[in-house]
């Protein structure tokens, strides 16, 4: 009998290193990975600005749910082209590559996708892999969470009570997550998901800004959910502020 169980225990270790089972808990950083020295650092801004004038965002027919239209008495629009003084907002930018070895820890914090006014709030935002994402519903209606990555797990949660809180996260580095609501078919949002801090979202006039990036030369690249990706080189010094500027331009009117 000592034997069988024995047996037993040791047969249930293995599954569970086999399904996973404590392999997170003592996840930590690589042999040989290193940690950013913040005393040297630099950092990166710059602007994304739109060469040329914005096409219109489309109308939303908001009529199907009384309280969506209620929410909006003015209307509203898609939120697929915003501009401020000429700089491009919702563009999601970041280090595509060139970190080598450095290791980051994941966040505790969550990150919040709120659904306010039968809009997802922010429309586009960043998030690290393994960080907790909050979604919240605070709208007095039925919402429908819709992610749908490719190298992340799909989820679909239905949201039928105002305040009701629900909690996911993503595994895999991936640009981008673009979510959607079943119900409200306007409702559009996009997630940038990365295994370091050095992203940001375009805001105040198409600006950004990534604090304490170690010196070297990095692939940094701008996403934008129209407009596609533009991708350039840029060399940080330590203890120095590089600027770069990415200027989309807008796509000729489709030929009828």
């Amino acid at each position: 009998m000592k034997d069988l169980r024995l047996l037993s225990v040791t047969l249930s270790l293995a599954l569970a290193a086999a399904c996973g089972g404590g392999k997170e808990q003592n996840a930590g950083p690589p042999p040989g990975a290193k940690r950013v020295d913040t005393a040297t650092a630099g950092s990166l801004s710059g602007k994304v600005t739109l060469d040329g004038a914005a096409p219109a965002n489309l109308p939303i027919k908001l009529s199907g749910d009384p309280f969506c239209a209620s929410q909006n008495p003015n209307g509203a629009t898609f939120e697929n082209y915003v501009v401020t003084d000429g700089g491009l907002e919702n563009v999601f930018v970041y280090v595509k590559d060139g970190l080598g070895n450095y290791y980051f820890d994941a966040p505790t914090e969550p990150v919040k996708l709120d659904q306010q006014g039968c809009r997802y709030r922010p429309h586009v935002l960043g998030i690290r892999t393994n960080q907790p994402l909050e979604i919240v519903n605070s709208d007095d209606t039925m919402h429908n969470v819709h992610a749908m990555p490719e190298a992340n797990r799909e989820f679909n949660v239905g949201q039928a009570i105002k305040n009701q809180t629900d909690r996911r996260t993503f595994t895999s580095r991936e640009v981008m997550v673009p979510f959607k609501c079943d119900v409200h078919g306007w409702m559009h949002a996009f997630i940038g998901v990365m295994d370091h801090p050095y992203f940001a979202v375009t805001h105040d006039g198409g600006k950004f800004e990534l604090k304490n990036v170690p010196a070297g030369t990095y692939t940094v690249e701008a996403w934008h959910e129209k407009l596609g990706t533009q991708s350039q080189k840029v060399t940080i010094a330590e203890k120095q502020a590089a600027d770069v500027t990415f200027t989309f331009k807008v796509p000729p009117p489709a030929a009828n």
